[in-house]
């Protein structure tokens, strides 16, 4: 305050931290407020669970169904999430001159993909909790150790997420919502979520097995249903994509 009394304006940004949680908030209440969004990350994983649990579709050897539809589910709900939500409402908003316009604001651009991240994993959490009550509910048993599934959750919901941002990146948004919906199709089908890998020709299983959804899910299952300790091998495949998604995203990100 001057000495007449007056109040004198002190404008600037408000601190990172804050901008980033506002940020995070708007990115996740808009993820949540798109219909189709929900459909594809919330509604698809559930039905499936549902569906191939209490039908006797798919041969998923011994043992209840859930038991090992729910990791493959879990693997799934994060690729929704984390590649094809995100890929394609970032290309939207790349093409409507959403991301420019925010990259003129204080917040800096690498903490706008820091907001998107953590919405990403808000919206993962919500799809984790409903998932596994609904798991329960169906019987299933988990087993191992949370350390290794959280482990598991956070390398996977990285690597998905470098690879929807180099998409959302590089294509045209309808290349993008075009290429995004095949992946998860073609991922959902061949990447080990409801149709075990052992089905496939040993020469398809050796590639599909490289493949991120194969690692988080055969990951998953390794340790919720077998048991087993932690997945190293998994645990690397999935690092190696989350190094080279992020990095090639980091390089190739166009703005505009």
């Amino acid at each position: 305050m001057t000495a007449t009394g007056t109040f004198t304006p002190k404008p600037g940004a408000a601190p990172l931290g804050r901008m980033i949680a506002a940020q995070t908030a708007l990115e996740t209440r808009m993820l949540l407020r798109n219909g189709e969004q929900l459909l594809l990350t919330v509604v698809i994983p559930t039905l499936l669970l549902t569906l191939f649990s209490v039908v006797d579709i798919v041969d998923t050897g011994r043992g209840e169904p859930v038991d090992f539809l729910a990791p493959g589910i879990l693997a799934l709900a994060v690729m929704s999430t984390a590649f094809t939500g995100q890929a394609i409402a970032t290309g939207f908003e790349r093409r409507y001159g959403v991301l420019k316009r925010l990259g003129t604001t204080p917040l800096p651009r690498w903490a706008l993909m820091t907001a998107k991240t953590g919405s990403v994993l808000v919206t993962e959490v919500l799809q984790i909790v409903l998932l596994t009550v609904v798991a329960f509910a169906l019987g299933w048993s988990p087993h191992g150790n949370p350390g290794a599934v959280l482990l598991l959750l956070v390398l996977g919901t990285a690597a998905f997420s470098g690879l929807g941002l180099l998409m959302a990146g590089t294509l045209k948004a309808e290349a993008t919502l075009a290429a995004a919906n095949l992946v998860f199709l073609l991922l959902l089908v061949a990447g080990g979520v409801v149709v075990p890998l052992s089905k496939f020709p040993d020469a398809a299983q050796s590639v599909l097995q490289l493949l991120p959804i194969s690692a988080l899910s055969d990951g998953l299952r390794d340790v919720l249903q077998q048991g087993t300790g932690v997945p190293w091998g998994d645990l690397g495949i999935l690092a190696v994509w989350a190094a080279l998604g992020l990095g090639a995203a980091a390089r190739f990100f166009r703005w505009e």
